[in-house]
């Protein structure tokens, strides 16, 4: 096993402005931790509320990371400065790019700003709290996303304030009308939030198999489970929810029983499909196939469409006599040249497939009406399908 990743810095290291000299501080360090698989940075400097954003910027672009110590919302303050540094820097889409080209160099941009910004850091501690200045209490925030404390650990203050905002929407909660009246869905860390109610509400509409109140049903891919809680509340009598993350499997199961479906839902991982057949499988892939960078990203980038090709590829063989399939899919890789209709019908076609019936829906979410969003053009054509297949 590989030993557990560290950083190493001393006081006299510093972005501050100069002190009068004193003696010199043995290096100190900290286990590493990067929910993106992010390297531990080579050098790291002592940080505070006297650093500059220009002398951060300029640091963290030479790829030096600030150890900070100063107080907590300045630490924000400076993060955002150092973002709007890589704003005014960043290049403009090419009007003369394709698609393709506009959405890899949008990629590149964001990758380039997670970076940046990724080089501020903040030390927890031995039970996960912060100890600096107006800091908030993160320790429960932590516990979820991290797992109980296991010693002090170095994290990007970006990855941070991610795992603040996912304890939040946790506790609030995401109304999903399509399981009723002020039903929320409780999303984790690291699992896709069902903040896009377009393809909930497809799957709520779409007529089920008959017999529906005997059927057995699977939900590939299931995340916060609202899928298969849907699938139940229609009165599917078996719903067996999959998923590869033990981060969605748990937030599967803590959504099937804070709905009282616990007895309908079984949730199962991590192979994509489980044992059996089903008279309907589900399956919501993500809809980009590009490789995801982070966490998160997973429930939107499917690499080479591995997630898609294999619901494809098993569905014939896990389905009941008369049992269908249901793809649910955005046509956005489509407008941003990733992939092509005849490919999709193409592996369709080749799994043994046909198509029965297609319903469509237009996104809601406010992306889709941003004009400044490079990829507008894109979002605003974009469609959201379930697709209804059967074994050929």
């Amino acid at each position: 096993m590989s030993a557990t990743p560290t950083i190493n810095w001393s006081e006299d290291q510093s972005a501050r402005p100069a002190q009068p000299a004193r003696p010199a501080r043995s290096t100190q360090s900290a286990h590493w931790h990067s929910e993106s698989c992010a390297p531990p940075p080579r050098r790291v400097v002592v940080a505070d509320d006297r650093t500059k954003a220009g002398t951060a910027y300029q640091l963290a672009c030479e790829g030096t990371a600030l150890l900070w110590q100063g107080d907590f919302h300045n630490a924000r303050q400076l993060l955002q400065a150092m973002g709007r540094r890589i704003d005014r820097k960043s290049n403009p889409a090419r009007p003369d790019a394709t698609p393709a080209e506009s959405f890899h160099l949008h990629r590149r941009a964001r990758g380039h700003r997670a970076r940046v910004l990724g080089k501020l850091l903040v030390l927890l501690e031995d039970d996960h709290s912060l100890t600096l200045r107006r800091a908030p209490d993160v320790r429960r925030a932590c516990t979820e996303a991290y797992g109980p404390p296991r010693g002090g650990r170095a994290v990007s203050l970006t990855e941070l304030l991610g795992v603040i905002g996912a304890h939040q929407w946790r506790e609030k909660g995401v109304e999903v009308p399509a399981l009723g009246e002020g039903i929320r869905i409780h999303p984790h860390y690291g699992v896709f939030s069902p903040v896009r109610g377009e393809y909930v509400d497809l799957v709520a509409q779409a007529p089920l198999p008959s017999a529906s109140g005997r059927a057995r049903a699977f939900d590939l891919g299931t995340g916060t489970g609202v899928l298969a809680a849907v699938l139940a509340r229609r009165g599917l009598s078996h719903v067996v929810a999959t998923d590869i993350s033990p981060r969605a499997l748990a937030c599967a199961r803590e959504n099937a029983d804070r709905l009282g479906l616990a007895d309908r839902i079984e949730v199962s991982g991590p192979d994509l499909y489980p044992e059996g057949r089903a008279d309907l499988v589900v399956c919501n892939p993500p809809w980009l196939p590009a490789r995801p960078t982070s966490t998160v990203e997973q429930g939107v980038y499917d690499p080479d469409g591995t997630m898609l090709h294999g619901f494809l590829h098993g569905l014939a063989a896990h389905l009941n006599p008369g049992g269908e399939g249901w793809l649910i899919l955005s046509d956005l890789a489509e407008h941003l040249g990733l992939r092509t209709r005849e490919s999709l019908l193409t592996a369709i076609t080749t799994a043994g497939l046909r198509v029965t019936d297609r319903l469509d829906t237009t996104p809601h979410h406010p992306r889709a009406r941003d004009t400044t969003d490079p990829l507008h053009r894109a979002r605003a054509a974009e469609v959201t399908s379930l697709w209804r297949l059967i074994p050929d």
